[in-house]
């Protein structure tokens, strides 16, 4: 760690447990406390001075965020994504900018079984009935759902959420297929007897199609309104990686329709808004971007942050670095 004064760190926000062990005595910490999300305004006078930052995917760390912050070292993201961040700016700058893969996989990859589970077999539907008084005994034709026993779940992205994903569905009888850029190894499809498909044959065969690839400027808008009528009717969209990979308006249409029977949401185009008539279908799971809202989940991913971001200001290489892009 350098000498002398202590090197400033910003948390934009509270974490689930403060790791006071590891920045004793190595760091000066400030943790930003705030109802809405960080302008770039906002972010660039909370960042004045500090070396390091450890922020969310909300955070927009742009170049002239980074431009406006010469003595920034490093960017820790508490997120296993990045897409907030410009990492070209931050390569020509020299600021290093970690994440925090692996360690959220599992408790995102239960998650994305909730959302399955609930919007299959109609949860938020029977609990509202319930709570309301709705609920007059039982009837055989209440609440009918979809069996998974025999049905295919497609899966837009087999990394490691996919995969776990993907592992979780063999018990449940489902027929796992995928699709992405570069077609996975031998071993790995054997071990999840999964398939492999080109993007529009997933969409077209699968039952329930879940998304868990990355944002790119390719990604945008990956089930548009043409892949989401491309879908079978009665099927199940689930995503738990990005909102902006769906068109939120066509998505609400093919749920009102009746082309999908269900949706299942952690994440949102707009975040924190959500588009106002998914809001309103009593057919679509909500959750509010807690893919990995579980504590054991998050406090690793804080300590995970925070060792990257000491290492980077002591001089060293961290862990998790996110892939340098230069430009």
């Amino acid at each position: 760690m350098m000498s002398g004064k202590l090197p400033k760190i910003v948390f934009t926000a509270g974490v689930s447990t403060m790791p006071d062990d590891l920045l004793q005595g190595r760091a000066r910490v400030a943790v930003l406390r705030h109802k809405s999300p960080l302008t770039e305004e906002q972010l660039i006078a909370k960042l004045k001075g500090a070396s390091g930052v450890l922020c969310f995917l909300s955070d927009p760390v742009t170049g002239r965020v980074l431009e406006s912050c010469p003595k920034l070292k490093a960017v820790a993201l508490h997120a296993v994504g990045y897409n907030n961040v410009d990492l070209k700016a931050a390569a020509r700058l020299g600021v290093t900018v970690t994440y925090t893969p692996d360690v959220l996989t599992e408790a995102t990859a239960d998650l994305t079984w909730t959302l399955i589970l609930g919007a299959c077999r109609r949860v938020v539907e029977g609990d509202s009935m319930v709570r309301a008084g709705r609920f007059k005994g039982w009837d055989a034709s209440l609440l009918l759902g979809m069996d998974l026993r025999g049905k295919t779940l497609g899966i837009v992205g087999l990394g490691r959420i996919g995969e776990a994903v993907a592992r979780r569905a063999i018990p449940f009888g489902l027929r796992v297929a995928y699709s992405q850029r570069k077609r996975a190894a031998a071993t790995t499809e054997a071990a999840l007897g999964s398939r492999f498909m080109p993007l529009e044959e997933l969409v077209r065969k699968s039952d329930i199609l879940s998304l868990h690839c990355p944002l790119t400027e390719e990604t945008g808008h990956i089930m548009s309104r043409e892949r989401l009528f491309a879908m079978k009717r009665g099927a199940v969209l689930i995503n738990a990686s990005r909102g902006p990979l769906v068109d939120e308006a066509a998505l609400a249409e093919a749920l009102e329709c009746g082309h999908l029977s269900a949706a299942g949401l952690d994440v949102f185009e707009h975040e924190p808004e959500v588009y106002p008539a998914l809001r309103r279908l009593p057919n679509v799971v909500l959750m509010p971007h807690a893919g990995s809202a579980a504590r054991e989940t998050r406090d690793a991913m804080a300590r995970m942050a925070v060792t990257d971001l000491l290492a980077v200001l002591d001089g060293r290489a961290p862990e998790h670095p996110v892939p340098r892009v230069e430009g």
